[in-house]
Order: C-alpha cells, then structure tokens, then sequence
C-alpha cells in the first residue's frame, strides 16, 4: 500500500526500467527517456503518458485493523494506463524505421518485466510487496487519434499498470468485546 504519490511513483519506477534497459542502444542518454504528453516532448526520444486512472475491479472491501481499537478503510484500488511514444531527430528518410526501433525495444522490455516488483520499485512502492502487471492494451485507431486532438498521430503503445493502491486516510475507532452473554433454552 502506498501514499498519494503512488501514481507519480509508478511513472518514475516505469521511466527507470526503461531507462535501465534501453540507454546506449536505442537511446543515447537517459534523461531522453521520460514523462511527457507526446505532443509536449522537448528533446525525449520516448515519452510516457498516463492518459486515464480507472478504478480497478480487484479492490479490496475489508478494513484493515490498525491496533486494537482502529480500523482504517481499504486502500483504493486503480489501473494507470499508459501511452508509450517514440520520437526521432533522425533525417526524415530514416526518422520512422529510428521510431519504429525505439518502439521495439520499449516493447521487449516492458514484456520481458511484464510484473516488476522488489528492487526495480521506486519511490512510495520502494521496500514494499507490492507487485505491478503490465499489460498491452489494444485501442482502437479512433481512441489513440483522439488522445491528439489539433496534432497528426504518431505510432504508439498503449498499457495497463496494476493493481495500484492509494492508502485511505479514514480510519474508524472499534471498541473490543469485553463480554458476551449466551442463553440456551431448551
């Protein structure tokens, strides 16, 4: 379980892994690697965008005992879904085959860490259980054009990341059974 910063934390922790395992072949330097709306680049050559936060459908209901008078409310569950884009500054005859790399590469390495847990978690979710599947989205055509509105597309990835917790703050005072009376008739 984490803080409100959990969804920031799993941008950085997803940035790292790419990071870790793209800087030098495909991409030159590792700050070209980050979070940015595809149409907000700068000098990235890949960047990652979290377009929607969707309540997940494994959330947990149960409160959780927080001593022996205190419950505190089930953390939020979330999905965080991902555009993934790559941008060249390669000449035009050789800027999409460079984008087509870049997006290559981005895809292994999101497949062959499909769960990242342990060390490769930053942030709030570092020295946690806490476990983050990636999944590959399939979106229709229309749906990635609309996620450019006023620019022309560019070839992107789309992917899931949960389940995410968000702590809840709610907590609940109990008070311990001390008695308990049983009748019997018969």
């Amino acid at each position: 379980m984490a803080q409100y910063t959990v969804i920031a934390d799993v941008g950085i922790t997803i940035v790292q892994l790419l990071r870790d395992n793209m800087v030098n072949e495909p991409i030159q330097q590792p700050e070209f690697i980050g979070l940015s709306h595809p149409n907000d680049k700068g000098d990235l050559s890949l960047s990652l965008f979290l377009y929607s936060v969707k309540e997940s459908a494994d959330r947990q209901t149960q409160m959780l005992s927080r001593g022996q008078s205190t419950l505190q409310y089930p953390p939020l569950t979330v999905e965080l879904f991902y555009m993934l884009t790559a941008h060249s500054a390669a000449e035009l005859q050789t800027r999409a085959l460079d984008e087509q790399r870049i997006l290559g590469k981005a895809l292994q390495v999101l497949y062959d860490n499909s769960i990242i847990k342990g060390q490769a978690l930053q942030g709030s979710l570092a020295d946690t259980n806490e476990e983050l599947r990636i999944v590959m989205e399939n979106l229709p055509l229309d749906t990635l054009i609309s996620l450019f509105p006023n620019s022309p597309y560019k070839l992107s990835v789309c992917f899931s990341v949960g389940p995410v917790y968000i702590d809840s703050t709610r907590i609940k005072a109990t008070k311990r059974v001390v008695e308990r009376d049983i009748s019997i008739t018969g």
